[in-house]
């Protein structure tokens, strides 16, 4: 039952991406980032209904403020820090257990079982290189941007999984492919969702 199990998942990403266009801007972000003000205090009122903000939005104001000497960082300049390495260890030790992850889908693409810990092994390398890449462009083109591209591209890949799944036994070149999806569905989750 995991194809099920998979298509669920896919299913809530469906519904995700086709209410994503509804909701705004993240308050913070639109203030923060895009010096949007009547764009925050319009996100607001979008999100929390009509009502008086001003305490909200002078809170963040405050937090622009305080922020505004503060140099953003880059993701090199964050692996430099080493007030960050407990951080960072304990994200690379739950990324490379995900190396057991998957087993089944590897199983049922008949690949040997030998390659399978490699196979598992470059998903969790491509997922921790899918996050380092999302954390340098997200202020450049938004959460939601990345959100709905991320599950547009997920929604995408899970279609074309289950059918090379499906047609792995009539095309033994199928089986490879379903590797290949199985990289890029971790890397469009990495970019967004």
């Amino acid at each position: 039952m995991w194809n099920v199990l998979l298509s669920f998942s896919g299913l809530v990403a469906l519904i995700q991406l086709l209410f994503l266009p509804f909701f705004p801007e993240s308050p913070p972000y639109l203030l923060m980032q895009k010096e949007d003000k009547a764009g925050c205090l319009k996100a607001m009122k979008q999100l929390w209904g009509e009502g008086n903000y001003h305490t909200e939005f002078d809170d963040l104001m405050k937090e622009k403020a305080m922020t505004k000497g503060t140099k953003i960082m880059s993701v090199l300049e964050v692996l430099r820090e080493r007030s960050v390495y407990p951080q960072l260890c304990t994200m690379l030790l739950l990324l490379l257990s995900l190396q057991l992850c998957g087993l089944k889908i590897f199983l049922t693409a008949n690949l040997q079982e030998s390659i399978i810990p490699y196979v598992s092994l470059g998903v969790s390398i491509s997922e921790l290189i899918s996050i380092m890449f999302c954390s340098s462009i997200i202020d450049r083109f938004g959460r939601r941007m990345l959100l709905g591209g991320g599950y547009f591209l997920m929604a995408l890949i899970l279609v074309l999984l289950e059918t090379s799944l499906l047609l792995s036994d009539q095309f033994l070149w199928l089986r490879y492919c379903s590797v290949i999806l199985i990289f890029l569905f971790i890397i469009a989750y990495g970019l967004g969702p």
